[in-house]
């Protein structure tokens, strides 16, 4: 009996794939952009990647990281930015092409944090929140060191924590939630309207760039979303009770830009007893996280036991 699982990690702008051993250790990697199509062609870049990585070699079960919603029930994902994707029936459709063998399916947040709590910032946690902070606000929940998705597998999406009552119109159909303040394109367009002079095409990675040079409404843009996300997090511990918050994605990748107004914010929202102690951890597996986790859906647990 093989010990190799396939991971699967697709979001609105790639499919990756990967045969994991029981360890965790990496034996060979696919990635490719997600076609932003009908639904059988953006299914065809998966069937694609699952070829190559399996290369006709056997594994033991499938895991599946995918962007939100999912219904983890059902088995079905309708991502918001994969938008021929609509109760897609991607567990199953997965297990066409890896027949006989156990096929799990949980949210890329969800599988983010699950990763980070197996073998990245997260190792030793009982119960913490992982966060993807990018074009969006992601994350997923680990409590008693098992991933918790809630009803329906979507529990921990706190980037629609309401930071501002009264902000911008979120994608959720809701107003001033962290995603629109703390994601990369909203924070861009943030500072453009306050008279930030950047180039066509800015992103978040030259928008930090400009912060580290001093500009201050590149560094007012990075002080805000740092706010938000630790009011986020702060909310989020106060429900569930947290021990740590790990934090990655793109706009993380600007480190303490982002990470020192996080922290200061967190300290001043976290004033019940029993959040003392609460950590905020910068992510250590990048962008294979998801697939990490993804891996770990099926590798079974608890993961210390592994």
């Amino acid at each position: 009996m093989t010990d190799l699982v396939l991971a699967l990690d697709v979001g609105g702008t790639k499919v990756a794939g990967a045969l994991v051993e029981r360890g965790g250790a990496v034996r060979r990697a696919v990635r490719t952009g997600t076609p932003l199509g009908d639904a059988e062609e953006t299914f065809a870049a998966v069937a694609s990647v699952v070829d190559e990585v399996l290369a006709g070699e056997p594994v033991a079960a499938v895991g599946i990281a995918c962007a939100g919603p999912v219904d983890a029930t059902a088995g079905t994902v309708s991502p918001i930015n994969v938008p021929g994707w609509r109760a897609f029936p991607l567990r199953d459709r997965v297990g066409e092409l890896v027949p006989g063998v156990p096929v799990e399916l949980a949210g890329d947040g969800t599988c983010m944090a699950l990763g980070e709590h197996w073998l990245g910032a997260g190792r030793g946690s009982r119960f913490m929140v992982g966060l993807v902070v990018s074009t969006g606000v992601g994350g997923g929940l680990v409590l008693g060191g098992r991933p918790f998705g809630g009803r329906t597998g979507n529990a921990g999406h706190v980037g629609h924590v309401v930071v501002e009552p009264d902000g911008e119109p979120c994608t959720c159909g809701g107003r001033g939630c962290a995603e629109t303040v703390a994601g990369g394109p909203r924070m861009v367009a943030w500072a453009r309207q306050r008279g930030w002079q950047a180039p066509e095409g800015a992103d978040a990675a030259l928008l930090a760039a400009a912060a580290q040079a001093g500009e201050d409404l590149p560094r007012a843009a990075f002080e805000r979303a740092g706010r938000a996300v630790g009011m986020a997090i702060a909310a989020t511990a106060a429900v569930v009770d947290l021990d740590l918050a790990v934090v990655g994605g793109g706009v993380a990748q600007a480190g303490e830009l982002l990470f020192d107004p996080l922290r200061r914010t967190v300290a001043e929202h976290c004033g019940l007893s029993y959040l003392d102690g609460l950590r905020v951890e910068p992510a250590r597996l990048g962008g294979r996280g998801g697939l990490v986790g993804a891996a770990a859906l099926v590798l079974g647990g608890p993961l210390g036991d592994q």
